[in-house]
């Protein structure tokens, strides 16, 4: 779960980082909006979270950017323009959600969740094959009859493999979805959160496609 977060305030930018890579998010933050419009472009992102107020060019221009480019990834607006004018400028240049600032990181965070459902074609929060049930909400991982809390890149590797079951994903794409662009990534870190998830899965619940990555069962 990639986020693209423009955003110019250096207070606001560090807290969002912060609370969204501990919630199991990888975040590249952008501070103007050249940067995001071209970020968009190199790299896929499960969702954008977009200032109206940059310095350069306006967060509309950048929104304009992006759906003419024809990048359709859901856009969230934050923003301290509470007029409705402004509001109705924002949905109807593309953007997917609208939250004004100040806002409570809880609201922030089950708006991100709802769009991320709207986008993946979940109609819920909690994603299964049958057998492992991920609730996207407490973030408890539930197996046959136990219950299971994860760290936050256990839920990042968790989230994605139960996203499509069936689906391969290589350590690559895995490693996508843990890092964002100022952070290292640490060696064999996917094998280590896949033997921790089968430690409390079992060795059959994530199967390893030799030479491609890994996958649960369809359900």
């Amino acid at each position: 779960m990639k986020i693209l977060l423009i955003e110019d305030d250096l207070m606001i930018g560090q807290s969002l980082s912060q609370f969204l890579k501990g919630e199991g998010y990888a975040v590249n933050w952008c501070q103007n909006g050249k940067s995001g419009s071209e970020a968009i472009k190199v790299e896929t992102y499960e969702l954008v979270l977009l200032d109206l107020g940059l310095p350069d060019i306006s967060g509309l221009e950048v929104l304009n950017n992006i759906r003419a480019a024809k990048i359709m990834t859901p856009v969230l607006i934050l923003t301290a323009r509470d007029a409705i004018d402004d509001r109705v400028a924002g949905l109807n240049a593309g953007a997917d959600d609208y939250l004004v600032k100040p806002f409570a990181l809880a609201e922030l965070e089950a708006r991100v969740r709802a769009l991320l459902r709207r986008t993946t074609g979940h109609t819920n929060s909690i994603l299964s094959n049958g057998e492992i049930s991920l609730d996207t909400v407490s973030k408890i991982l539930h197996f046959r009859e136990a219950a299971f809390t994860l760290s936050a890149r256990e839920y990042a590797v968790i989230y994605a493999l139960m996203e499509s079951p069936g689906k391969v994903w290589s350590r690559a794409q895995l490693e996508e979805r843990l890092y964002g662009w100022q952070e290292e990534v640490e060696s064999n870190a996917v094998e280590y959160h896949i033997h921790q998830l089968r430690k409390k899965l079992g060795t059959e619940a994530i199967i390893n496609i030799r030479g491609l990555g890994y996958r649960v069962k369809k359900s």
